[in-house]
């Protein structure tokens, strides 16, 4: 096993951790979140594992800085040819150019380094993208120069680009110019390599020969105040230059030449500005890391807070309907007309005749078509419960969708989902009627079961008998909604109509304590199948968020994974890491 393999495998882990999209919600600064995400995922593949992986591997040297800086100038100037294609245009580098020595051709136009990047060889500028790949005869082996793009592009994807490339680097050769070296833009990548301990070079280009040493002074002490005191400074002074893509005289730029070409004849030389990068780049994980872990936490708080959200809004919808199940709400209306006419408004006897009144009943509907009263009353029963779930799911919708759009994450989500489907998520579900047929009927299923298994006693069978199942069961469907139930008794209430009469007729079939627990298990029941229906309707919201949430556990172990890779960060091989204090770019 290599020294390097607990540390490499470290990464690996990390890497692994970090292969799915953590930010979806919009929850804190999920922009800076999903950026901070893709710039940690891309120094990983792009430098930290392929670097650990082939430690002596060639060193890569970013060339990077605002726009008309004279990048492109700048690197055919120090390998001596026309690679890169300087112009006054901007853009200029539509895509990046990495300029390589013959004997390192090999490595760097394979995947080994910036593995993500489709490699182009030959002549032209490449397509934006890709990476080109030019062979330098004058350029020593063991160092290439990439030609990065703009990192103040007025095309975002260069200026992302531009950072892909220089968090891929072994080496910054920062380049900016006497008017423009105080920008903000630059300090800030700047900034970046002091935080990472990134080995870096700065070349100060199109210095007037009057504001020669002046300028560099001045931005000596620039560096000096943002932590970088030391770092090499180049000038290269303002020449007039024959045509626009002309190079610079080989004397001015002869310095970072040969310091570049001590650098890479210098194997010593190359492992200590690799040792230094990525001392920095590991020691900046722990950092990083554990501030994206945080970051996943919010998104799983505003996840939980969505669902508890929407956990409210049904348990309110259900709470509607075990008030309008207990109220007698339901029992009004074509209920109560319906109830009358299956009790009977003249005399009681009438409807206690055994299987007379149900014979007359069904006699009649035959001649007249008029059904019988208990159907019309099972009808009336099933209509005014499937309102009344209809009614509680659709104030439920209405009460998440005003929850999900009153918090940022729920708002992001529904405007994702689109204007139509939001709307629709606002009202039950076009599957809810169905749904709603479907729970009744399986209730009224049940309800007669359990009217047959209490007929099993020979001592109500024959009181059952009276009415038949399916009136006795209706009775006792008439209860769940006309009673408070429980041990204390049955609380009959009719809208005012019947209700002495319903209670006599239910204790003369069952009994005072058979009514009770007969009651109390098909309300439980119809509370059982609504509350399913309602779990189907949340499940419309939960199911958006399901979509998108990050993995369970994201967070524990994105910060166990920088725990390790601290623990293995001295394991770079070729000794300990350089000193802080002496940064690989004085050389």
């Amino acid at each position: 096993m290599k020294e390097s393999d607990g540390l490499l495998g470290a990464l690996r882990e990390l890497r692994r951790h970090l292969d799915h999209e953590l930010f979806p919600l919009a929850a804190g600064d999920a922009a800076a979140d999903r950026r901070a995400l893709r710039e940690l995922t891309g120094q990983l593949d792009d430098y930290l594992i392929p670097r650990l992986s082939a430690i002596d591997a060639p060193l890569l040297a970013v060339v990077g800085g605002s726009t008309g800086a004279g990048k492109s100038t700048l690197v055919n100037s120090l390998v001596g040819a026309d690679v890169s294609e300087p112009g006054v245009l901007r853009p200029t580098t539509l895509a990046p150019t990495l300029v390589t020595a013959p004997a390192d051709r090999d490595w760097f136009a394979g995947r080994h380094v910036l593995p993500g990047l489709p490699r182009v060889t030959g002549s032209g500028s490449g397509e934006p993208g890709t990476l080109r790949v030019v062979v330098a005869e004058a350029l020593p082996p063991g160092l290439a120069l990439l030609d990065a793009p703009d990192i103040d592009s007025v095309v975002t994807a260069n200026r992302e680009l531009a950072a892909q490339l220089l968090a891929a680097a072994d080496l910054w050769l920062f380049t900016t110019t006497a008017a423009r070296y105080a920008d903000e833009v630059p300090w800030g990548f700047l900034r970046a390599a002091r935080e990472r301990s990134t080995a870096l070079a700065v070349i100060l280009s199109r210095v007037p020969p009057e504001a020669l040493g002046v300028v560099a002074g001045d931005l000596a002490r620039l560096l000096e105040a943002n932590g970088l005191g030391g770092t090499r400074l180049f000038e290269v002074p303002e020449l007039p230059l024959p045509e626009e893509n002309a190079r610079l005289p080989r004397e001015a730029v002869r310095p970072i030449t040969r310091w570049l070409d001590g650098i890479a004849a210098d194997a010593a030389a190359r492992a200590e500005v690799v040792r230094q990068t990525l001392s920095g780049a590991l020691e900046s994980l722990a950092v990083r890391v554990p501030a994206l872990a945080d970051a996943v936490d919010r998104q799983h708080a505003a996840d939980a807070e969505l669902r508890a959200a929407t956990d409210a809004a049904y348990a309110e919808g259900m709470a509607r309907f075990e008030e309008g199940m207990l109220d007698g709400s339901l029992l009004r209306g074509e209920v109560l007309a319906r109830w009358q006419d299956f009790i009977g408004t003249g005399d009681l006897m009438r409807s206690l005749e055994s299987r007379v009144g149900w014979l007359r009943d069904r006699v009649v509907a035959l001649f007249t078509g008029r059904p019988a009263p208990e159907s019309e009353l099972r009808v009336a029963l099933e209509s005014g419960v499937e309102t009344l779930i209809r009614a509680s799911a659709d104030s439920a919708a209405e009460r998440a969708l005003e929850s999900w759009a009153a918090r940022e994450a729920g708002r992001a989500l529904l405007e994702q989902a689109g204007a139509v489907e939001a709307g629709r998520l606002g009202r039950s579900s076009p599957e809810l009627r169905r749904s709603a047929e479907e729970a009744v009927r399986g209730w009224q299923g049940y309800v007669l079961d359990l009217v047959r298994q209490e007929g099993a006693e020979k001592r109500t069978a024959a009181r059952i008998a009276s009415y038949g199942v399916n009136g006795a069961g209706l009775l006792l469907m008439i209860a769940v909604f006309a009673s408070t139930g429980g041990l204390t008794g049955i609380e009959v209430g009719i809208a005012g109509g019947t209700s002495v009469l319903s209670q006599k007729l239910l204790e003369a079939v069952f009994g005072d304590q058979a009514v009770r627990t007969l009651t109390l298990r098909a309300r439980e029941d119809l509370r059982a199948r609504v509350e399913d229906i309602l779990a189907r309707e949340a499940a419309r919201f939960t199911g958006l968020l399901d979509a998108v949430r990050p993995p369970d556990g994201s967070a524990p172990a994105l910060r166990a994974a920088a725990q390790a890779v601290r623990e293995h960060r001295r394991e770079i091989p070729g000794g300990t890491p350089a000193a802080a204090g002496k940064r690989a770019g004085d050389r």
